[in-house]
């Protein structure tokens, strides 16, 4: 196991942990942090070359596999997910077992192998990331919004169990520009299609995403907790 001794911190700098931090969503984020003075620390299953203070790599998101950290944490975001669209018959056991291994049951041992750090914490944050399709039926989507919204039960429940010292919340996007989402997104034609689905007529960026992630890590957000918030421009409230 790794053990990452306390770091010497100026009293405005905040510790962070991620886990999927070679997400396009993690390294905004990250970017977004340091620019104001606070630590980025990063676990993935890629190698990571740069974009934060202290990067780990690891096999897999399961217990066993995270790396020991002594200095508390003010904050936890859990970014790997998984978009395993099919329809309903042609969905495996192994299909289901994959996707809420990953996007469920992993925040889940994140949370609890970091929480000893985050108690360490005067106000902790944890934000996890869902989909739209976890509350708007879509079709194809079987697996992965039951996932999803298994992480948003999760979120609900902590946020209850947690409070008041730490706050947790979900943020749950429609479909984002990133590698993750490369192949829905290749050809001008495919791009705009799902631009004219979305009630702002656009495919949301990393940066859209990260800025709510910032946002409730930091102190401006000391007063939201247990919520699902929608970064998905109005398509799971909207129809025009």
């Amino acid at each position: 196991m790794l053990t990452v001794r306390s770091c010497i911190k100026s009293a405005m700098s905040k510790n962070y942990l991620f886990a999927g931090a070679s997400s396009a969503i993690a390294l905004q984020t990250a970017s977004m942090l340091q620019h104001d003075g606070h630590q980025v620390f990063g676990i993935s299953t890629k190698p990571l070359s740069e974009g934060y203070n202290q990067s780990f790599l690891v096999e897999r998101y399961s217990q066993g596999f995270f790396p020991v950290l002594e200095q508390p944490l003010d904050g936890l975001v859990y970014f790997p997910g998984t978009i395993n669209l099919k329809p309903f018959n042609r969905l495996t056991p192994a299909d289901f077992t994959r996707d809420y291994e990953i996007n469920a049951l992993g925040a889940a041992m994140f949370i609890q192998q970091y929480l000893p750090n985050l108690k360490k914490s005067e106000q902790a944050s944890i934000v996890l990331i869902s989909s739209v399709a976890a509350s708007l039926g879509l079709p194809f989507h079987g697996s992965i919004s039951m996932a999803k919204a298994a992480l948003e039960g999760l979120t609900r429940a902590l946020a209850a169990e947690l409070a008041p010292s730490i706050r947790v919340n979900c943020i749950a996007p429609s479909l984002v520009d990133t590698p993750l989402a490369s192949k829905f997104v290749d050809t001008d034609e495919k791009r705009d299609q799902l631009a004219k689905r979305n009630p702002l007529r656009k495919i949301g960026s990393a940066s859209d995403v990260a800025g709510m992630v910032s946002l409730l890590l930091r102190d401006e957000s000391q007063w939201i907790t247990g919520q699902i918030l929608a970064v998905d421009g109005g398509m799971g409230t909207l129809k025009l």
